[in-house]
């Protein structure tokens, strides 16, 4: 992968400090973005249908905010995972399309695809090609000269629309292993004869992560 996170997630630096260590800029992003897409799209391949409803065993699944019973201490879905990052990937490149024309955003600008939706290996593949097509089309809508000076705060330090779009891959690079090991799970069952189908999830039984795995 083209991006290495790894000063950041040491706590080495801050994110935007990363961004100017490194000269990041809009065609920097447009390059990042087609690679973490990419990745995702390779390890679906090969995939059956049934691996990407599957719910993987997850001991530090741990989310505060469930609201059905049951649902605080469940594994998410693969599906379930590539549904939930594209969507604050989204939201981030939103942002930074506002910010780059000088405009602070309001508030929170996130849909996130249900899901339940995401059911098999074809509409895992096309959530994540409509998400490469919706932040491709924000980073266009830049104008020549970002405004680099404004920023926008939706958690501990300012966030400008460079950072802002880092924020998102940030977050999306950091559930790959997540996603790694879901499928490790869905192909250990598959090859022990215990099925998938019989442990695909239903739209009662998965959990969001911890505040600490989300964005």
């Amino acid at each position: 992968m083209l991006l290495d996170f790894g000063p950041v997630r040491r706590r080495e630096m801050r994110l935007a400090e990363w961004a100017q260590a490194q000269g990041i800029d809009r065609a920097h992003l447009i390059a990042f973005t087609h690679d973490i897409i990419d990745t995702q799209l390779a390890l679906l391949s090969g995939l059956p249908d049934a691996a990407v409803p599957f719910a993987p065993e997850d001991p530090d699944a741990d989310d505060p905010f469930a609201t059905e019973a049951g649902e605080q201490h469940v594994g998410w879905t693969l599906g379930h995972i590539i549904a939930h990052v594209t969507a604050s990937s989204e939201e981030c490149c939103a942002h930074a399309a506002a910010l780059a024309r000088g405009v602070t955003p309001c508030g929170r600008d996130r849909y996130e695809t249900p899901w339940q939706e995401v059911d098999a290996v074809a509409a895992a593949r096309q959530r994540l090609q409509e998400s490469r097509r919706i932040r491709l089309a924000y980073l266009d809508a830049w104008p020549d000269r970002p405004h680099l000076e404004t920023t926008y705060t939706p958690y501990g330090a300012p966030q400008n629309c460079i950072t802002r779009v880092l924020a998102g891959l940030f977050h999306e690079e950091g559930h790959l292993d997540q996603m790694r090991e879901a499928i490790r799970q869905a192909t250990a069952s598959a090859l022990g004869g215990n099925g998938l189908a019989g442990r695909a999830a239903v739209s009662t039984s998965a959990a969001k992560p911890s505040a600490s795995r989300t964005i």
